[in-house]
């Protein structure tokens, strides 16, 4: 039985009612992990049933020089750090050859925001990328980097998201969202895109046709309230755009970061937030776990807290693993749905934008095409 003052909580996630501002408070104020779960797994059996996604993809990172430095970020760096590094076209055309033999279906590219290089340099490797594996979609630039691109392009946001879209751009990540409270963004990373205008970006691509993921980075300086005033943000613009097609919950790693005195955050923390973003987010069809942050085993028992995604291969992840990460920089096809059917859920191997490329519903020799 859940505590007195979430009865009405249950009755209305039962009766498939949204819930509100307090009621999201209300539920971040209770440590009844067990119940919560109950509530998320039961939002997730209606979206997607036994189905867990997962898909074959690999992250490349162009560059991490960059002007921003946000507090929370262990990845940028200055252009004379000894670790700066920046990408050759030629460098990541060779990245992406080796890896579209390994069944590759996306290549996911996310970078810092460079203080010399022009947007053209983005635009060709896009370009080049889509021009020679045309069947291998691109999820690529945050909306942080899609402003960024109009600044130093001159071009309004629209313009640099349909050049980029010509040029062979298939979707968007959500990061760069952090907290979209305007006290958080000015204490952490007050010098990349404020939060309208983030949420500008993430407007803009919907209204062109271009899906996006939406995340939330917690566990560093923001409110419980800041979390929930986030979650609504986004879940109002979802109602305006029907855009977003995930949701990740990005736990913070304080390592090597300016805010390395915070203390990481507790799988409590981590399956309560998931929960209670499944809850919310009740226009998001998946929330995904980000391996990645959460760690291997976490990720694998989110199944049972509303999570339907485990998200991707990866092959290869810098960004987190430079605040701290302990979990291997990729994991494999089998790997991924060996956890999946371990928690007893079917796997189904997707693309990017969720089209269902294999169901694995019986031993592996015997998969189904569909």
């Amino acid at each position: 039985m859940p505590a007195a003052n979430l009865v009405d909580i249950q009755a209305k996630v039962e009766n498939n009612e949204r819930l509100n501002r307090d009621e999201a408070l209300r539920l971040f104020a209770s440590n009844d992990l067990h119940f919560l779960g109950e509530l998320a797994r039961l939002i997730k059996q209606r979206k997607t049933g036994r189905y867990v996604y997962f898909n074959v993809n690999r992250h490349i990172n162009l560059t991490n020089i960059c002007v921003s430095r946000c507090k929370f970020c262990a990845f940028g760096v200055d252009r004379d750090a000894p670790q700066a590094y920046t990408m050759s076209l030629e460098e990541v055309l060779r990245v992406a050859e080796e890896s579209i033999p390994q069944g590759v279906t996306e290549l996911h590219i996310v970078s810092a925001l460079h203080p010399d290089l022009p947007f053209e340099y983005y635009l060709e490797i896009i370009q080049e990328l889509h021009r020679r594996w045309p069947q291998v979609h691109l999820q690529a630039f945050t909306a942080v980097e899609i402003d960024y691109f109009a600044k130093i392009s001159g071009l309004s946001i629209e313009q640099v998201l349909v050049k980029l879209k010509e040029a062979g751009l298939g979707s968007m990540p959500g990061g760069g969202a952090e907290i979209l409270s305007p006290r958080v963004r000015q204490l952490t990373c007050p010098r990349k895109a404020s939060t309208e205008r983030w949420l500008e970006v993430m407007r803009t691509a919907h209204g062109l046709g271009v899906r996006t993921n939406a995340t939330m980075l917690y566990g560093h300086i923001e409110t419980i309230e800041e979390r929930v005033d986030h979650l609504l943000r986004l879940r109002e613009l979802q109602d305006e755009t029907g855009g977003f097609q995930s949701f990740i919950p990005l736990a913070f790693h304080p390592e090597n970061t300016a805010l390395a005195d915070v203390p990481r955050t507790t799988a409590f923390d981590d399956l309560k937030v998931i929960t209670i973003s499944r809850l919310l987010l009740d226009n998001f069809d998946h929330v995904k776990a980000f391996w990645i942050m959460l760690g291997v085993p976490l990720a694998q028992l989110s199944l049972e807290f509303g999570v339907d995604d485990l998200d991707g291969t990866v092959v290869e992840e810098k960004i987190t693993h430079a605040a701290g990460a302990k979990t291997a920089p990729g994991i494999t096809k089998s790997e991924l749905i060996r956890l999946i059917r371990e928690a007893g859920y079917i796997p189904v191997e997707r693309d990017t934008v969720y089209n269902v490329l294999q169901i694995y519903d019986q031993e592996e020799k015997q998969c189904v095409p569909v």
